[in-house]
């Protein structure tokens, strides 16, 4: 099964997982001069969607959003109603994470810290992640292998 994981965020952590990590980054979404954050969510939803039709996952799974209000909200929970989108669209399955739940796997420890997951990631990965973004990602692929 081709799994896509997605850490959605200005700059989102993603990875493609088939029975092993095949390859795994971040796509940075920060507004340019004068964009609104329509843009960005038009740009991420053509970025997904592109990345949908060209790796033809089985399932997208993402990590749910939190809800503490403000900026970081509103783009969280629009990026990943642009995943719901993008998958309807194509067909695709798609499932929520939580963040406790997927730091517990991980580490051990539901409330593990940036550093500790980004730690736990590059011992999967084998190098150092580009950030707690693609850390996020790349131990949810493996989440979502063991659990789908």
């Amino acid at each position: 099964m081709k799994i896509l994981a997605l850490d959605c965020a200005t700059k989102t952590g993603w990875a493609l997982y088939s029975g092993r990590l095949l390859e795994s980054g971040v796509q940075d979404f920060t507004k340019r001069r004068g964009d609104s954050n329509g843009m960005m969510f038009l740009r991420f939803r053509k970025w997904l969607d592109l990345l949908i039709a060209t790796e033809m996952p089985d399932a997208v799974v993402y990590e749910q959003s939190h809800h503490r209000g403000g900026a970081a909200t509103e783009i969280g929970v629009n990026l990943t109603g642009r995943v719901q989108e993008v998958c309807a669209d194509r067909g695709v399955e798609f499932s929520s994470v939580h963040t406790t739940t997927l730091k517990k796997w991980a580490t051990g420890h539901g409330k593990a810290d940036k550093g500790q997951m980004m730690a736990r990631a590059a011992v999967y990965i084998g190098r150092p992640p580009i950030d707690d973004n693609e850390a996020d990602a790349v131990m949810l692929a493996a989440f979502a292998a063991e659990d789908l």
